[in-house]
């Protein structure tokens, strides 16, 4: 039962869940899409995504590469970050490419037993990848490593939660010109973008790497896209003041980068390290168990241990957060 969990604790919806997952596979069957499993971190979920068509994956760590490779769901993993230590990664006995977007970390890749890389391009998100001028010669660099370039990989991360439909799509556009231009120079059969906000905006691609999607946060839901919130924290209400009241779900069991989280039917007042300060519409008493609804759904989920997934008030299974961690 959901009275038995104690709090805050990590729940899903099943019936949300399964929505999400059905909606996005009829969107962009099989290898279309390319699952990140950041958004989650759980083998379990994962496993539900594969058995729906999608067997490749995107991680953002090593640990979620090796994760998924020992749940025996390394058919094609691709990690999307940088890394200047392979050495794990070519251990393992799975399919592994690796983003790579300099002469160091083609290197490390070539040193760490990785035998195929994509390569990362800034796209306009100022984060990782090279200068779209310089992707046909590390992919020239590479392959003298004896690396196989599967082609390009570029996240429009910027225009992910712009909620103008129109200026989304500009921005998906003019950053996918970039990487088609890169994507001539480069070769190979793979161009690996794309995310949540952009999964139907989005022709270059060969593959999309949504994650969020299957469990949904409060950011996205404001883009109006077909998916529903399936994951809050639930928790309990401890104290209750004249014209608020608090609950023990705080700064740590939230990601809080896109905001306050949600309540329904109440007005979130702050967070802190333990608790939420919230106005409810109606008077709650100590005791209470309420839903928190969280802005971003990825680092919220990498805070807890489980995630249980539930109908109603029947918890019907509970999910270790098994990828969690470095």
């Amino acid at each position: 039962m959901l009275s038995e969990l104690q709090t805050p604790a990590l729940v899903v919806d099943a019936a949300a869940l399964d929505h999400n997952l059905r909606t996005m596979a009829a969107a962009l069957p099989g290898a279309r899409l390319r699952p990140h499993v950041k958004a989650h971190k759980c083998t379990a979920l994962a496993r539900r995504q594969a058995a729906l068509g999608h067997r490749g994956f995107t991680c953002a760590t090593v640990r979620e590469v090796e994760g998924l490779a020992a749940a025996g769901l390394g058919e094609d993993l691709l990690l999307a970050n940088e890394v200047l230590d392979a050495r794990r990664l070519g251990a393992l006995r799975a399919r592994v490419t690796v983003a790579v977007d300099s002469e160091e970390t083609i290197a490390a890749a070539a040193a760490g037993g990785v035998r195929e890389v994509l390569i990362d391009v800034n796209v306009g998100l100022p984060r990782c990848g090279c200068a779209p001028a310089d992707a046909g010669r590390l992919a020239a660099l590479a392959r003298r490593k004896g690396l196989e370039v599967r082609g390009v990989m570029g996240y429009e991360g910027h225009a992910m939660l712009v909620e103008d439909t129109q200026k989304r799509c500009q921005l998906v556009s003019d950053a996918m010109a970039l990487l088609r231009a890169a994507h001539a120079e480069v070769g190979g059969d793979v161009v690996s973008a794309g995310g949540t906000g952009s999964f139907d905006r989005n022709p270059v691609a060969t593959e999309i790497q949504a994650g969020s999607y299957a469990l949904m946060d409060t950011a996205y839901q404001k883009l109006g896209l077909p998916f529903r919130c399936a994951l809050s924290v639930l928790a309990t209400v401890v104290s209750v003041g004249p014209s608020y009241a608090v609950a023990d779900c705080g700064l740590k069991a939230l990601g809080m980068d896109h905001g306050n989280p949600a309540i329904d039917g109440a007005k979130v007042w702050f967070c802190s390290d333990e608790h939420v300060t919230f106005a409810p519409e109606v008077p709650v008493r100590v005791g209470a168990r309420i839903r928190v609804w969280p802005a971003h759904v990825d680092p919220t989920v990498a805070y807890h241990e489980r995630m249980h997934l539930i109908a109603g008030d029947q918890v019907l299974e509970s999910w270790p957060v098994d990828l969690r961690g470095w």
